[in-house]
């Protein structure tokens, strides 16, 4: 990785005679500054890279009827919702940026610092202002001096640019905290992105007011216009690849470890999206116990089941969350069979209950009905009964978690939205969510015959509520036993 240079001259006045931050002097740089003429030779000779008659962004419309919901929802207010700023990973490397959900469901826009501003106008709701780093300055010699100057982390859009791409008035964010410090009138802002802009607003806002705006931010995202259920379509699709390339691989991590397995999938999210949309779990062996068991270190051996959860986030920020469990050798033992029958069917009992006018939670208390079933037949309540399992909850030593939750940008989508609108709310055409039954035989339980310790099983499945019921957006894997089993021999020739 280079080393910055850093030159030792003062701050200089930018082309538009507004003053540009002074560049920081790195420790130890093997260059003392910069001479008069190097600085001088370094702002000529550069052609001009000005795109023109660029077309929108293809959801520019629908982050437009976002906005205008948003407007509507919150008359006279100025709202402030920002993309947030790189953070540190070590000295002077910083993480990848993945901007606030917020700020890219209402733009479009990925970039780093980014605030989306909408300004009351009276009867026609709000204005919206997008503030955004221009290009990198020129005449101070940022573009090549500063470390997020453009010849060392990429060229960025002019303003100019950005207004035809997002379908948004854009001005340059160095000038918002300047602006918001002067502004009047009621403001809210989604907080716990930007340090700076919440130092501006510090006297203007109050917590319970920048809350509803975030609870609003996160119910509007409950149902998914076209624009969204397409991503989600194109994310499970390419999560399906990613799991068959992990299945032809599994004699490599066999011969290394699980972290074959999450650089397998990784490969195929970089190469087909954004990244990967949360840690993958490839959880092998007894570690298919652990819900969310992402060290990924452990060996990988025949014999034993493989769960793997992982997503592709798309381009522009959608995740799916699918989950496999995989026998490693091809062929499930009668017991991991039996287990995993169980959670097949109790997943497609939840399934069957996904549909508009059902409640969130109907889907849920189906498939923890058949878990609960299968554990008292397998004798490992008492002689307790089905109801009085459910009604003591005491299933949850072997299923844990929730059997599903809202997607879409987060994971775990719409995350803050109301108990009311969320678990208590009703299903309708256009909400996506997982169903995600499973069982875990912790390796250390004593309640249960030493044959299941250490197994784990889980399957998920990214569920659309359609207008006449719902949509597998991950069929295209297999679930039933014998067609994994089959989908294995074939990938593995």
């Amino acid at each position: 990785m280079s080393e910055e240079l850093i030159p030792e001259t003062p701050e200089q006045e930018t082309e538009e005679n507004e003053a540009a931050e002074p560049i920081k002097q790195r420790k130890n740089g093997l260059y003392p500054g910069v001479s008069d003429e190097l600085a001088e030779n370094m702002k000529s000779g550069w052609a001009d890279t000005e795109l023109h008659g660029l077309e929108p962004i293809a959801q520019a419309e629908h982050t437009a009827a976002r906005r205008a919901a948003l407007s509507a929802r919150f008359p006279g207010e100025r709202l402030v919702i920002p993309a947030g700023n790189l953070k540190t990973r070590s000295n002077d490397t910083e993480y990848a940026f993945r901007a606030s959900t917020e700020y890219a469901y209402l733009t479009g826009d990925q970039t780093q610092d980014g605030v989306l501003v909408l300004e009351p106008a009276g009867d026609s709701g709000h204005q919206a202002t997008i503030y955004l780093l221009p290009r990198s300055n020129r005449e101070n010699g940022e573009f090549w001096l500063d470390g997020q100057g453009e010849l060392w982390v990429g060229r960025r859009h002019s303003l100019a640019e950005a207004e035809q791409l997002l379908g948004i008035p854009a001005k340059d964010v160095r000038e918002i905290a300047a602006a918001l410090t002067e502004a009047t009138g009621p403001v809210r802002n989604v907080r716990g992105h930007d340090a700076s802009i919440e130092a501006a607003l510090t006297d203007k806002v109050t917590a319970e007011r920048d809350e509803e705006l975030r609870v609003y931010l996160s119910e509007a995202r409950l149902v998914k216009d076209a624009f969204e259920i397409a991503e989600l379509q194109k994310a499970c699709d390419a999560t399906a690849r990613g799991f068959e390339d992990v299945v032809r691989s599994l004699d490599k991590a066999e011969a290394t470890s699980e972290r074959f397995i999450e650089g397998t999938f990784f490969l195929r999210a970089r190469i087909e999206g954004n990244d990967i949309g949360y840690g993958s779990i490839c959880a092998a062996g007894p570690h298919a116990t652990t819900l969310h068991w992402v060290r990924n270190d452990g060996a990988v051996r025949s014999g034993d089941l493989l769960l793997l959860d992982a997503g592709v986030e798309t381009d522009e920020l959608y995740t799916a969350d699918v989950t496999r469990t995989l026998p490693i050798n091809g062929t499930f033992s009668p017991l991991q069979r039996k287990i995993y029958d169980a959670v097949y069917e109790a997943q497609e009992a939840g399934i069957a209950a996904v549909k508009p006018g059902a409640t969130f939670r109907d889907f849920h208390d189906a498939s923890q009905r058949v878990l609960a079933e299968k554990l008292v037949a397998w004798g490992l309540l008492g002689d307790l009964s089905v109801d009085k399992v459910l009604e003591l909850g005491l299933q949850r030593r072997w299923t844990l978690h929730g059997t599903g939750h809202m997607l879409g940008m987060d994971v775990h989508d719409c995350a803050v939205a109301r108990t009311e609108a969320y678990v208590d709310g009703i299903l309708e055409p256009g909400v996506c969510l997982t169903v995600e039954p499973g069982l875990y035989f912790q390796a250390d339980d004593l309640t249960v015959p030493e044959e299941y310790r250490g197994i784990g099983v889980r399957i998920e499945d990214d569920i659309l509520v359609t207008e006449d019921g719902n949509r597998n957006l991950s069929d295209q894997l297999p679930r039933r036993a014998d067609e994994v089993e089959a989908w294995m021999a074939r990938l593995k020739g």
